[in-house]
């Protein structure tokens, strides 16, 4: 059984530590980290990520191990309420799951992080004990410094489970079962943050507005903007456009607008498309007229629509249209979506001499079994950084144009710096996943088919030649951001390390 679960973490401006949090997922066979987002103004980051569930769990536990050990709350100052340094964990069921699964997972973690982290644990959500644990804002009030204070004396803010104390840096995490949720956000067109907390106390659920809607403001400090951030805990019974409809209505009582709006971390198609189906007027539409639900799995989309660098765009060209595109004279996709393809080819190869290192109808040894898995994982994160390659180098361009066009704006030379240091940061990945896979294959050479001796070499090189090439890509951007006066000794660092100089 499958779920997804998206921790929040109480840091969003050092992406050393989020990464060194998120690493610790990345790690874990059978767990893939999908996405992960950080905010500066929120101070917090939010990953995304999906596996069965012990081997999430595990991953779930490390990285909040991880967090106790980097993120100190008593030095934390954010726009967003936190009360842990590893804030919520969400268990999500997904296909045949059930959230009856999620809340026993969600239970054997919080039980886990008290006896071996001495963290305490509040359940909320579907997990809940008390039933105004249910609504995360309740357990969250007053955020880590009341808390700490509160748990002491007053029995109503026990945790359910651990002693009435807090960690004296990593404060409490709340841990759950929910449905999908969507968190998304809204700008006004105003930097005036009482009119965002007007506006979302209209919204909200709890004061009387939309079902299954939990909205708060904040001011954006970095964008001059009030925000009204959301989270549509049943996007059935309250879709992304009513909720922005009714955003839009209640501002213009007060004489703004919404400029724009943003989806944190990931969300189900199905929303999408009932926001198109609503400001397109697509009354009598089917879904089985979408052009991609009709094609065999895998099958490429021909035409123009299918040579767009969007995420998955990739994986839908054919061998000979991807190497077209790479020949072509255009910016991307480049060296450092290549290094990503390369390393995918080793890990392929890898899983292939693994598969016919065991003899036919036997189980593999443990230690292969391991080994096959981490390259079958291997092998699609790989394929998620080359469109996250492409997609980073996109986004420099794009931020260098705005920051060409505003000059004097320090969020466009902040969001120009901010895309170069991820433009550095998704070839670092790919080469710290090729150097692990090729150590790990290199490991059990001894225990590999000898006939398939060339595809080990192969693959093996193919590995190495893939973490080359991605470190290569990571000095090119660190020259630009060092040329800007921004510190980049951690991934120097890290790069050295894994290019094997002392």
């Amino acid at each position: 059984m499958r779920f997804e679960s998206v921790p929040n973490f109480s840091e969003g401006r050092d992406s050393a530590r989020v990464r060194a949090i998120v690493d610790e997922a990345r790690q874990v066979p059978g767990v893939t980290v999908l996405d992960v987002e950080l905010n500066a103004d929120h101070h917090r980051s939010v990953v995304s990520l999906v596996g069965e569930g012990e081997p999430l769990l595990q991953a779930l536990f490390l990285m909040i191990r991880k967090a106790v050990e980097v993120i100190d709350l008593r030095q934390h100052h954010g726009e967003h309420p936190r009360m842990g340094a590893t804030d919520v964990v969400p268990f999500v069921p997904l296909g045949d799951a059930t959230m009856a699964d999620a809340r026993a997972l969600a239970e054997r973690l919080g039980t886990r992080v008290w006896s071996e982290l001495q963290v305490p644990v509040y359940l909320y959500g579907q997990a809940a004990r008390r039933p105004e644990r249910s609504d995360l804002a309740v357990v969250r009030q007053g955020g880590f410094e009341v808390l700490r204070e509160e748990v002491q004396t007053d029995p109503v803010r026990r945790p359910d489970i651990g002693e009435p104390r807090l960690h004296p840096s990593a404060g409490a995490v709340a841990i759950g079962a929910r449905p999908v949720l969507i968190a998304y956000n809204a700008y006004l067109s105003t930097p005036d943050v009482a009119v965002a907390k007007k506006v979302a106390h209209a919204v909200r659920a709890r004061d009387g507005g939309l079902a299954e809607v939990k909205a708060l403001g904040f001011e954006i400090k970095e964008r001059n903007r009030a925000q009204v951030s959301m989270n549509l805990t049943d996007y059935r019974k309250t879709p992304v456009h009513r909720a922005l409809e009714a955003v839009r209505r209640e501002a213009t009582r007060f004489g703004v607008g919404v400029e724009e709006s943003e989806i944190v971390g990931l969300v189900p198609e199905d929303a999408l498309l009932d926001a198109a189906e609503f400001y397109l007027q697509l009354n009598r539409f089917s879904r089985d007229q979408i052009l991609e639900r009709k094609l065999p799995p895998g099958a490429p989309l021909s035409g123009p629509a299918g040579r767009r660098g969007t995420p998955g765009g990739l994986q839908q060209l054919t061998v000979e249209e991807f190497l077209g595109r790479v020949a072509a004279r255009t910016s991307t996709p480049g060296g450092g979506t290549a290094a990503a393809i390369v390393g995918a080819l080793g890990a392929a190869l890898g899983e292939m001499v693994v598969a016919y290192s065991t003899p036919a109808k036997q189980s593999p040894p443990p230690a292969l079994a391991t080994l096959s898995k981490e390259l079958v994982d291997g092998r699609g994160t790989f394929l998620e950084l080359a469109n996250a390659d492409t997609a980073a180098y996109e986004a420099v361009r794009t931020a260098r144009k705005t920051r060409k066009e505003s000059p004097s704006e320090p969020a466009a030379q902040r969001a120009f710096l901010d895309s170069l240091r991820h433009a550095a940061e998704v070839p670092l990945d790919t080469a710290r996943l090729a150097r692990r896979l090729q150590n790990r294959l290199e490991a059990h050479r001894e225990q590999t088919n000898v006939a398939l001796g060339s595809d080990l070499v192969s693959g093996l090189a193919f590995l190495r030649a893939a973490a080359d090439a991605a470190l290569a890509n990571v000095s090119i951007n660190l020259t630009d951001l060092r040329e800007a006066g921004i510190p980049v000794g951690d991934l120097e660092a890290e790069r050295d390390r894994l290019a094997g100089r002392p």
